[in-house]
């Protein structure tokens, strides 16, 4: 295939050779978009057929027709809007396939485009009732594709399969109760025929879970609860649920009654890797904020979860913020690569976490390999014990418990960095093969945080704590790093005014893309970090750019339109980029013909 080298071929096969290994393993066939394509998607130059570019997450694509050479020459084909007064958040990832786009927007909507001419084929746009409760912006981060369909998560927490070339609705699934505070932001994956989702809704003290239904069907297959003390099941054909085991053992690291109401929310979806066949998901902060009503590690909040898929068991778990006390989720994704030391390869894991810092994980076992700071200023931890696997604490900055305030009413107040907002958000990083490198949207900012009494009502907030969120320099908060997963180093650094909210591709061309929210899409050299390129989109950018090839031509495309959880929790720094624009488009380019 054209732009992918010797070494990128030898890739292929291998991934070939799984893709073969994971259907003999009596996953479903299905017409359209198959397993073996959505294995084999990231060696794959023609389509898009997952999220993460690639089951495994590494948003890197083999193809290399635009470089750092002739990126110069890369130009906007068309542009889509999304149309009427639903703007807000845009943080989808377009998926193509047979030439058509498909991309979810905000307010729960989904369109079908024509690749080469941005012409509306169809859309979908799903009746939302009133008194839906999204934390952090009417945000959908992008779709799943099986057979004909074309499956996504809507605010009112279902799942709706529609056939890619109609739009007409084939199947719809309630997740849960809306009015409890569930929700769906995430995009969901493919895997042996089944789609895997998650929930949105932590801080309404919802229970995190990892769902699988059979995607043709949307009837459920297993479900797995990552709150210690929750029971799962299996479902057999006639629907029933069965037994599964319970996640953990009740009690072991929560107290009393508060694992009920635990959050650990799945909001940011899940990687799969075929070599270990391990689905494995993100988990957010455990609920209330108020770490003191809860001592213990509270598992499995704030953690990366490995489930096998064909039964829907825990393999393993390695928490990255036990017992969090600073809302630092672990729902940051798991980006599957090959770790090679002193002569020596390991199946691994990357994550780079809300807690500032970055971890490189045993993906066969969930044993720590390395971990080290992508942000330039931690405070409540020291540094993360490689031997014990668990955060050295600074004591001095956790929250303060209200109830030995001088009012039994506020904690006392701590600066903690990072903010809650994290190091790393819900823009994805990636990982180059040929430079090593892991390519990281971060943020530098701290909050003031402080503890408050709080009981759980069915549907309101479930914090127990107050913030304020503030910029540590006067330049810049974000900033793409390449960091080196061996070495611990952050290899170069290309710094932003305003926070980086949007996900990163990279390419054989040496190229790292990335969006801001000033609004321009960048291309960055991918080894030192040169500006190659950028391009004005109207409005912020915060979604990760895609590639592929339609009829020898290499395309990028990007969504626009600021948003997400910045402009609603961000305080004092939601007011220094309060200048920034909403939108609502999709943009696609290709390097112009001279």
């Amino acid at each position: 295939m054209e732009g992918r080298s010797k070494s990128n071929k030898h890739w292929a096969a291998a991934v070939s050779l799984i893709a073969a290994s994971v259907m003999g393993m009596g996953s479903i066939q299905a017409k359209g978009v198959s397993d073996a394509d959505i294995v084999q998607d990231a060696a794959t130059a023609n389509d898009v057929v997952s999220f993460g570019m690639g089951t495994q997450g590494q948003r890197y694509s083999a193809l290399d027709k635009i470089n750092t050479e002739s990126v110069k020459d890369l130009v906007p084909v068309w542009s889509m809007s999304f149309g009427g007064e639903k703007q807000r958040g845009q943080e989808s990832q377009p998926l193509i396939h047979d030439g058509v786009m498909f991309v979810t927007a905000s307010y729960s909507r989904i369109f079908a485009l024509d690749v080469k001419t941005g012409k509306k084929l169809w859309k979908y746009e799903h009746r939302l009732p009133d008194g839906i409760m999204p934390c952090c912006d009417v945000v959908n981060r992008g779709a799943a594709l099986f057979g004909d369909l074309v499956i996504f998560g809507t605010l009112d927490a279902q799942l709706v399969a529609l056939n890619r070339e109609t739009g007409k609705v084939v199947w719809k699934e309630k997740v849960d109760d809306y009015h409890a505070g569930y929700s769906m932001t995430a995009a969901p994956i493919i895997v042996k025929g089944m789609v895997i989702s998650g929930v949105s809704g932590g801080e309404f003290g919802v229970i995190g879970r990892v769902e699988a239904r059979d995607a043709l069907t949307g009837k459920m297959k297993w479900v797995r609860p990552v709150v210690e003390g929750h029971m799962g099941y299996t479902y057999g054909a006639d629907g029933k649920a069965k037994d599964n085991g319970i996640s953990g053992t009740t009690n072991a690291t929560w107290p009393g009654d508060l694992w009920k109401t635990g959050g650990a929310a799945t909001w940011a979806g899940a990687t799969y890797d075929p070599e270990t066949n391990l689905i494995f998901a993100g988990t957010g902060n455990p609920a209330p904020w108020n770490s003191h009503l809860r001592p213990g590690d509270n598992l499995f909040s704030s953690s990366t979860v490995a489930i096998n898929p064909e039964n829907g068991k825990i393999v393993w778990h390695y928490q990255t913020t036990p017992h969090d006390g600073w809302d630092y989720d672990g729902v940051n994704e798991f980006v599957s690569f090959d770790y090679v030391k002193d002569g020596k390869t390991i199946k691994a894991g990357g994550k780079a976490d809300r807690n500032g810092f970055f971890f490189v994980l045993d993906r066969t076992n969930g044993k720590l390999l390395n971990a080290f700071p992508f942000v330039n200023k931690i405070t409540w931890a020291k540094s993360i014990d490689l031997k014990t696997g668990r955060p050295v604490y600074d004591d001095a900055n956790r929250p303060g418990d209200p109830t030995k305030g001088a009012d039994g009413k506020k904690g006392e107040v701590v600066t903690s960095a990072p903010s809650f907002l994290g190091g790393k958000n819900q823009q994805q990083i990636a990982y180059n093969p040929k430079t090593g490198y892991f390519y990281v949207p971060a943020n530098e900012w701290a909050m003031d945080i402080w503890n408050e009494p709080v009981s759980y009502k069915k549907g309101a907030a479930y914090l127990g704590a107050g913030f304020t969120i503030k910029a540590l320099n006067e330049d810049y908060i974000g900033a793409l790093r390449a960091v080196d997963p061996v070495t611990g180093k952050i290899v170069w650094e290309n710094k932003n005014y305003a926070p980086l909210w949007g996900g990163v591709l990279t390419t054989a061309g040496n190229l790292a893309f990335y969006g801001t929210p000033e609004g321009y899409l960048k291309a960055l050299d991918a080894t030192t970090g040169k500006e190659v390129w950028s391009f004005q989109t109207g409005s912020g950018v915060v979604a990760p750019p895609v590639t592929w090839e339609q009829d020898g031509e290499q395309y990028i495309a990007v969504v626009s339109g600021w948003g997400g959880a910045v402009p609603l929790w961000g305080g004092d720094v939601a007011k220094r980029v309060n200048f920034l624009e909403q939108g609502g488009s999709v943009w696609v380019f290709k390097l112009h013909k001279s």
